[in-house]
């Protein structure tokens, strides 16, 4: 049964589809496949173990999350970035286009930001490069406007009120 020479074509192809004797082209394949593969084996270039938190920046740079996540670190962490005092009357508002809005709790405290926007943007841009931050626009707190609501009546409105 060794010798093919001796069996028909068709019983050799039957034991060969059976798995009961090998073909000679599967036994090359193996045998270069052996030889040319170092995938499977230990300690070699390539099979060194990686830490989590290098596995999950690669991904992150990868898949061009870092923009993403450079900015909701800043927003986070704001109150290291713009100080614990400022922090308590100011809040990022949105960042649109390089431009980082920040509202602050009242008018004085939004020239007084104006003032130090330059030392806030130096500080953002230090610590999270990343997010794309160009400048910095302050805000005051948001006022009622009677312009908008239930009870707003289309048109110019009165103009002589005292008259």
């Amino acid at each position: 049964m060794s010798d093919e020479a001796e069996l028909p074509e068709s019983m050799a192809t039957y034991l060969r589809l059976r798995g009961l004797e090998p073909s000679p082209y599967r036994r090359k394949r193996r045998q270069r496949r052996s030889a040319d593969s170092d995938e499977n084996v230990p300690f070699t270039a390539g099979r060194d173990p990686h830490g989590v938190g290098d596995v999950l920046a690669d991904l992150t740079r990868t898949a061009g999350w870092n923009s993403a996540l450079a900015r909701e670190d800043l927003v986070r962490t704001w109150d290291d970035v713009a100080g614990e005092e400022t922090a308590k009357h100011t809040r990022p508002v949105a960042l649109d286009a390089g431009m980082l809005t920040v509202q602050a709790d009242s008018t004085a405290w939004a020239k007084q930001l104006q003032l130090m926007r330059a030392q806030i943007l130096s500080e953002i841009v230090r610590r999270f490069p990343e997010a794309g931050v160009d400048s910095i626009r302050f805000i005051g707190p948001d006022v009622p406007s009677w312009k908008w609501g239930p009870r707003a009546i289309q048109g110019r409105g009165p103009r002589d009120t005292y008259g």
